[in-house]
């Protein structure tokens, strides 16, 4: 399949599969792209995606970006998860290790330049393990911020060149939890503290009532994205 094909494809099944369940779309998107991946941060969107995976296509892979800089309470949420599915996540580290990456740009880089940091410990790796695939999963939700509101359900991913499947784009933060609660769901304890959206531990801070959900992320500059999506 050439890259106007797969554009192609991305638009109609956008469009096919709008109203489908979020199992729905994971069971087309392994069946047609076999070769594919769920990028999971532990956050409350992706423990339902690895519920989900796990009763529609338990074999699929799963990795997360270890930027060596999660909360202690993150990395728990991994290993309880390890521990009622079984899954065998797959880690991928940055290339420059913290002391390394101090050494080379200087102390404290997710305070002088976030968007460097983010790119060592975070695009440059995603970069990596997405290209030994065909497709990737991810748990973004288009209400989550004014930069995802036109996300697809499908749609051909030009940044890294490959499908990329978006199963609850369309759900609310309300359906979100619905589905942890009736499900019983392994989730990181920092959601009940205040902390809706979690990332590395140095840029993430607590979100108070009346803000936006993702103003605790790199609060005090106007940077609102990693770089993971476009």
């Amino acid at each position: 399949m050439n890259l106007l094909e797969k554009e192609e494809l991305a638009r109609d099944k956008a469009i096919e599969l709008e109203d489908a369940s979020p199992e729905e779309i994971i069971r087309y998107a392994v069946e047609t792209f076999p070769n594919i991946t769920f990028a999971c941060s532990f956050g409350a969107e992706d423990v339902v995606l690895v519920d989900m995976i796990q009763k529609v296509s338990p074999s699929t892979d799963i990795f997360y970006l270890d930027t060596d800089f999660h909360f202690k309470e993150t990395y728990e949420t991994r290993d309880r998860l390890v521990a009622r599915y079984h899954i065998d996540f797959v880690r991928v580290s940055p290339k420059l290790t913290p002391d390394e990456q101090a050494a080379a740009h200087g102390p404290e880089l997710w305070n002088s330049e976030p968007n460097a940091c983010c790119n060592i410990r975070k695009v440059e790796p995603l970069t990596r393990i997405l290209s030994q695939y065909d497709a990737w999963i991810t748990g973004i939700r288009r209400d989550q911020a004014p930069t995802r509101a036109n996300s697809k359900k499908v749609e051909y991913d030009t940044k890294f060149g490959l499908m990329k499947f978006n199963p609850i784009a369309g759900w609310t933060n309300e359906d979100v939890w619905k589905y942890i609660n009736e499900n019983n769901l392994i989730y990181n304890p920092l959601h009940d503290q205040n902390y809706p959206s979690i990332g590395c531990e140095q840029c993430t801070r607590q979100v108070m009532p009346g803000e936006d959900p993702r103003a605790g992320r790199w609060s005090g500059n106007d940077k609102t994205e990693c770089g993971l999506h476009k």
